[in-house]
């Protein structure tokens, strides 16, 4: 439930301070369809992350206990945070550019 909470909240925090103060331009659309867009991608970026979580960390913690000669522990460590980097970095991307070029789709990308 906490996990849900917080997901949530960065959500409409992460789509206040774009509206507001990277995309200031992009106030012209209704604002519960372009948070409507900002939500879905979000939620498509958890879904992307979880399976990257799952299926990354088992090679991850062989090829560090095995490369390394660590601990089991040790390795798992290493694996876990190295999963959750490359989880965290594609999602990110993801987020990014999808937002980027569909929720705030109608910014003049021009400076100056």
């Amino acid at each position: 439930m906490a996990g849900t909470i917080s997901f949530v909240c960065a959500v409409i925090s992460n789509f206040t301070w774009n509206r507001y103060w990277t995309y200031p331009e992009s106030r012209s659309r209704p604002l519960l369809n372009q948070l409507g867009m900002f939500f879905a991608v979000n939620v498509a970026g958890m879904a992307i992350r979880i399976p990257i979580l799952h299926y990354l960390e088992p090679p991850l913690l062989q090829l560090v206990e095995t490369s390394f000669h660590t601990s089991y522990l040790t390795a798992e460590f290493y694996a876990k945070n190295l999963t959750l980097a490359a989880a965290v970095g594609i999602v990110m991307m993801w987020n990014f550019f999808i937002n980027r070029y569909w929720t705030y789709n109608d910014i003049d990308d021009d400076i100056g």
